[in-house]
């Protein structure tokens, strides 16, 4: 599969996943949206618009997205991740989306010595994390992917306690 197609394949699934993620999470989980790497600001401003009544923060090393597609200066967070998103630890998120995977298996591995720790942190009892990568915690219980979407390809859980 050349890269663009697996590209297109990812993002396909990461819009599916958030899809179907905001017909989940109702009412019934209060508390904002985090975005654990802005980059250009796309899902950023998918999730405007799929959760436009929560507050939707957005945590990035710094700030390069598209004008109309980056947060207000009070819901964007300038720092390394791991250590800016930690004073917002126990903010009852309804959801925690990280697509901050690169596809180097040896980057990938220091990422993931914090961010199953940090997302199960962030979220409410019973909300839920979107990830490019696994995030194995106690608290964070795998959850089916939506029809379509390939085992692997990206992660949904809900935490549990």
């Amino acid at each position: 599969m050349s890269r663009l197609d697996s590209f297109i394949r990812r993002l396909t699934a990461q819009r599916d996943i958030l899809n179907h993620v905001s017909d989940m999470l109702g009412a019934e989980i209060q508390g904002p949206v985090l975005e654990l790497g802005l980059g250009n600001g796309r899902t950023y401003d998918h999730l405007r618009e799929k959760f436009s009544g929560r507050r939707i923060i957005a945590f990035d090393r710094a700030v390069n997205s598209y004008g109309p597609s980056t947060p207000d200066p009070e819901n964007m967070v300038v720092g390394e991740i791991s250590e800016s998103a930690q004073s917002y630890l126990g903010i009852g998120a309804a959801l925690v989306h990280a697509d901050i995977g690169t596809g180097y298996a040896e980057k990938d591995a220091v990422t993931l010595t914090w961010l199953p720790q940090l997302a199960a942190g962030l979220l409410a009892p019973g909300g839920i994390a979107v990830s490019g990568l696994p995030l194995d915690h106690l608290q964070l219980e795998a959850m089916p992917l939506p029809p379509g979407v390939r085992e692997g390809r990206y992660f949904i859980y809900r935490r549990v306690r």
